[in-house]
């Protein structure tokens, strides 16, 4: 009877060497005195987690995460907010006359100037 386990291939060979090479090295920890047993076992294990990524992408599963990080990535930086214009001031209503002058009169005339001849005005 054969077991089959549908899509992700190349993911479960990189995950089953780099689980071969957890083992490997843990009897290397286990037995001890196997130098070069050590070192096939780490190679295994970063050969399995180099691949990883790799195997993700072979199989599809990983475009996802591909397109979420270059969504990520390719953002606009936030700006900051320009400086908005101060608006125009806004223009005052005539305040009321002073209590002191009846409504109706005309505003007094300037005093003349100290020369006895009134100001003249220019044409155009």
């Amino acid at each position: 009877m054969k077991i089959r386990w549908p899509g992700m291939r190349y993911t479960k060979s990189a995950l089953l060497l780099f689980g071969l090479g957890l083992v490997l090295g843990f009897v290397v920890v286990v037995v001890g005195g196997y130098p070069r047993l050590g070192r096939l076992a780490s190679a295994l294990m970063a050969v399995g987690l180099v691949l990883l990524p790799l195997g993700l992408l072979a199989d599809g599963r990983g475009m996802k995460v591909v397109a979420w990080v270059a969504a990520r990535l390719s953002r606009r930086k936030r700006t900051k907010p320009r400086a908005t214009s101060r608006p125009a001031a806004a223009r005052r209503k005539p305040s009321a006359k002073p209590p002191g002058k009846p409504p109706g009169k005309p505003p007094a005339k300037p005093p003349a100037k100290p020369g006895g001849q009134a100001a003249r005005r220019k044409r155009r």
